[in-house]
C-alpha cells in the first residue's frame, strides 16, 4: 500500500516545477502570509519568521533536528514568533516533490508533525534507503488515509500550492535552502543565537 502511495505521489508531481526568474525590482520582496501557508504559533505574534526549505536538503534536515526544537520552545511557544514553512524542493526531485506533496496533503494541523518526520528520516533515504520506509511514519503522522493522500497529491491544487511557494522564493531572491526571513528581512545566520537576535531586533523595530 505504501509502495503504491509513493508511486502515485511521484507520478502526481512527475513533471518538475520551475523556479522562473523574477524581475529585479521584485527580488527581496517576501510574499505576505496567507491562509494557504502552513504556520505555527500565534497569528498575532509580533514577529513572523518564514523558512524556505526542502525535505531533501541536508542543511534543512540538520536545522530541523538541532535548532528547531529549541527555537520552537523559546520563540514560538512563548508567543514571540509565528513560524511559516514554505516548500522549495531541491534535487533529487523524485524524492523532494512527493515529500512536499505528502506534507502539503496532511491534515493542516499535522503538517509540522509530517515535516518533522520527513526531516528526521531524510539522511537514511538520501544514503540510498528505501523510500517507502521514509514515507511510512509520515503517512502515520499525517492524519489522512493513504487514499486521501494519494487523491490530494493528484489534485492540481496541490501542485499549484507548491509552485506558489517556489514563486515566492524566487521573488524574494532565495538562492538556497534553508533560507530565513524575519519580518520580511533575510537573515543569513540560521543558528539559534542568530535567529533570536534577529527576532529581538524585529520586535524592537515595530
Amino acid at each position: 500500500m505504501l509502495r503504491r502511495t509513493a508511486l502515485l505521489l511521484g507520478l502526481a508531481l512527475l513533471a518538475p516545477l520551475t523556479a522562473g526568474s523574477a524581475p529585479a525590482w521584485a527580488r527581496q520582496t517576501v510574499a505576505p502570509v496567507t491562509a494557504a501557508d502552513r504556520t505555527l504559533g500565534r497569528a498575532d505574534a509580533p514577529v513572523t519568521v518564514i523558512e524556505y526549505a526542502s525535505f531533501t536538503c541536508h542543511h534543512c534536515g540538520d536545522w530541523h533536528q538541532t535548532v528547531f526544537p529549541a527555537f520552537k520552545q523559546r520563540l514560538i511557544d512563548s508567543g514571540q514568533v509565528r513560524f511559516v514553512f514554505r516548500n522549495l524542493p531541491t534535487s533529487p526531485a523524485q524524492l523532494s516533490m512527493p515529500a512536499a506533496a505528502m506534507a502539503r496533503c496532511a491534515a493542516p494541523e499535522k503538517f509540522f508533525d509530517v515535516a518533522g518526520v520527513l526531516m528526521h528520516g531524510q539522511s537514511a533515504v538520501l544514503r540510498g534507503g528505501n523510500r517507502e520506509d521514509w514515507y511510512a511514519p509520515a503517512v502515520a503522522a499525517s492524519g489522512r488515509t493513504v487514499e486521501q493522500l494519494t487523491e490530494c497529491a493528484n489534485d492540481p491544487a496541490t501542485r499549484t500550492a507548491i509552485q506558489r511557494d517556489i514563486d515566492s522564493a524566487v521573488a524574494a531572491g532565495v538562492t538556497g535552502t534553508p533560507s530565513f526571513f524575519v519580518n520580511g528581512r533575510p537573515v543569513e545566520d540560521r543558528s539559534l543565537a542568530g535567529l533570536e537576535a534577529a527576532v529581538r531586533a524585529a520586535a524592537a523595530a515595530r
